[in-house]
């Protein structure tokens, strides 16, 4: 189906819910935004709406819990998913509906917890700078944030891997499979004002490469000790939620689709195995990736503004 047909019947289905299904504004400005995620996603996969199977609509609805969407979230855009499909057999566009097959998420007892960017704020404004590991801290919470990086990751950063003049970090992930992810300035600063006291230190051959060290033993942080840090900063926050390295990631990732990121880009850069392979990068280019976290990561927002 053509590109304008395609988006003839995406405003007729706009007129449907205004006209004869009397929704509020409000739903149907929700409806159209969570159309337009999916829709996205459809084109990405190089199809077009009318061309959809069961199997790309778990595919969508596993990619959006990958980047932190909630249950009650997701049941939500599914709805407005399978409102549309109905509304193209109603119209004789489509013979069956696929969505009607698709399960909705159960609501699990727990969600993760998801730190709002004064949250954050708040983390770092209670390290001590006067203490030798304060820069430290600070620029690995801020990195944690701005790169939606694992904990391990995080700590094995390597100084060979940080192209910060370009403002971006080859990041190793799981299965030794390699990422280039864009950094904020305000990461780039930090880590920069960290390696002033990092060079003082007297750091063995073997552990010269990797960026974040602990001062006392001159070796990598551990995953423990960055869980003890954050804990620890976190609760001389006064913040209640229940927060670990992973809450960044997740946060960030969260904060990115908030504001319009790609959904495809943000995946990438979370370097999920579904589709953090080297054939993403095939539609995805590096530049793009670095355009999406320029204009929708909440660092880069602010200084904008």
């Amino acid at each position: 189906m053509e590109q304008q047909e395609q988006q003839r019947l995406v405003r007729r289905y706009y007129q449907y819910l205004k006209l004869e299904k009397a929704s509020s504004a409000n739903t149907i400005d929700a409806y159209m935004r969570d159309l337009d995620k999916f829709l996205t996603f459809i084109k990405g996969e190089g199809k077009d709406f009318t061309q959809v199977e069961l199997e790309d609509l778990h595919h969508f609805a596993s990619m959006m819990v990958d980047v932190g969407i909630s249950s009650t979230s997701l049941s939500r855009i599914l709805s407005g998913v399978r409102s549309f499909y109905h509304f193209l057999v109603l119209g004789d566009v489509l013979e069956t509906n696929p969505t009607e097959l698709m399960e909705f998420p159960k609501r699990p007892q727990h969600l993760p917890d998801v730190l709002s960017v004064d949250e954050i704020d708040a983390i770092e404004s209670v390290i001590d700078l006067s203490q030798q590991v304060g820069q430290r801290n600070k620029a690995m919470i801020e990195t944690l944030f701005s790169c939606g990086l694992r904990v391990s990751e995080l700590i094995d950063l390597k100084l060979s891997g940080l192209f910060l003049d370009e403002m971006f970090i080859r990041v190793e992930g799981k299965g030794s499979k390699q990422r280039l992810v864009p950094i904020s300035e305000k990461a780039v600063h930090e880590l920069q004002l960290y390696f002033r006291d990092r060079n003082l230190l007297d750091i063995p051959p073997e552990y010269q490469d990797y960026v974040f060290l602990s001062f006392r033993r001159k070796k990598p942080l551990t995953r423990v000790m960055v869980f003890m840090i954050i804990k620890d900063l976190v609760a001389k926050a006064g913040i209640k939620k229940t927060v670990s390295p992973h809450t960044f990631r997740h946060s960030f990732a969260t904060s990115l689709l908030e504001g319009g990121a790609n959904l495809r880009a943000i995946q990438a850069m979370l370097g999920h195995e579904s589709i953090a392979t080297t054939q993403i990068y095939t539609h995805i280019d590096t530049s793009h990736l670095r355009e999406e976290i320029l204009l929708h990561h909440p660092r880069n927002i602010r200084k904008q503004e």
